[in-house]
């Protein structure tokens, strides 16, 4: 496996990187016990300043079924951060104590920032309406299980795609797989983002927008569910008003195949009805399973990485200042503003355009 040395974003990945990270986490599944001392001594730091439940608990089972230990804090009022302390400088401290650190912050760019700055591995568990590469470690893990591999299928990711950190993650990822077709399917003022976009374009990718759920169901080999975000909303009114536009229930499951696979990263709020959890195309629960062991897997290769000093910062802009107000530079202002690698355009933290706002 080529080495990755950081998570912050799925572009981080290769085809390659994933094919190897995969074979260990199917050994894993297969012959857990045998894994069960391969990161005995190692310590991972846990740094969550957004609430999480799934995610959260998966990288501590799966550090702990390794044989490790898992330090931090799920508040980040009981830190030092209450106390006005910076990302960066809770990230340098916390370096010197672990052998990797995982992150969740509200902040797009945050992981990326604390990269920069991190003598230990960094692992992206989500930052604000960005990017969230170890769930889409997990769908992919999850749909390769299932299929028996990835590629050759129709998809449809239904609900909030702008804000849905999970679905920017997964598309960009599955741009890595050959004939994967997309069906886009959300209200007019939840569709993808156009950074999403562009890779979509970039990669010559198939799909289709639509508003209508019960019209495109028949077609898909994968239905992926999200819950329109309320914590992304500024207007209270508008979330209220969107957030029951798709509902999946027992008599809509009617009209797609019967080998279809329903899933969702969780947590749902309506979206899915409790009678369809029986149906057993329904597998988020296992889906969530699935997530434990390629952490298992991604955590057995990160940890083992020898400590270094971060890389000096490059593609510093001398001009441009992010504009984003979720972007972690509106709130760490010391951070040197940085291009995106896919765009010159872009913010190098959120991927957000320097002039969109």
């Amino acid at each position: 496996m080529g080495e990755l040395r950081n998570l912050v974003s799925v572009s981080d990945m290769t085809r390659q990187w994933w094919d190897g990270l995969y074979l260990r986490c199917c050994d894993i599944i297969a012959d857990p016990g045998n894994y069960a001392d391969s990161c005995r001594g190692k310590l991972l730091a846990s740094l969550f300043y957004e609430p999480s439940t799934r995610t959260n608990f998966s990288f501590q089972a799966a550090m702990m079924r390794l044989g490790g230990n898992v330090f931090g804090f799920s508040d980040p009022m009981c830190s030092s951060v209450s106390k006005g302390e910076t990302l960066v400088d809770t990230v340098r401290i916390t370096a010197t104590y672990s052998d990797a650190i995982v992150i969740r912050s509200s902040q797009e760019g945050a992981p990326t920032a604390a990269a920069l700055y991190s003598e230990t591995p960094i692992i992206n568990a989500g930052d604000g309406g960005h990017f969230h590469p170890t769930q889409t470690l997990t769908d992919l893990a999850t749909i390769a299980q299932k299929r028996g591999g990835i590629g050759d299928f129709s998809i449809g990711i239904c609900g909030d795609l702008k804000y849905g950190r999970t679905v920017h993650s997964l598309i960009v990822a599955l741009a890595l797989f050959p004939d994967v077709r997309f069906y886009l399917i959300s209200p007019r003022e939840l569709r993808i983002p156009e950074y999403v976009r562009q890779v979509m374009q970039t990669n010559e990718l198939q799909y289709s927008e639509t508003e209508n759920l019960a019209q495109c169901i028949p077609d898909l080999d994968i239905l992926y569910m999200t819950r329109v975000q309320r914590e992304r909303f500024g207007n209270a009114a508008e979330y209220k008003r969107l957030r029951g536009v798709y509902v999946l229930t027992r008599k809509l499951l009617e009209r797609a195949r019967g080998d279809m696979l329903i899933m969702h990263p969780l947590p749902r709020y309506g979206e899915i009805t409790p009678e369809v959890d029986s149906d057993p195309r329904a597998i988020y629960f296992e889906q969530a399973r699935y997530g434990m062991y390629i952490r298992m897997a991604l955590l057995h290769e990160l940890t083992h990485l020898p400590r270094r000093p971060p890389p000096p910062v490059t593609g510093v802009v001398s001009a441009l200042k992010c504009r984003n107000p979720a972007c972690v530079t509106q709130t760490e202002l010391y951070l040197p503003p940085i291009i995106s690698a896919r765009d010159t355009e872009r913010c190098g933290y959120c991927d957000k355009n320097f002039l969109s706002f």
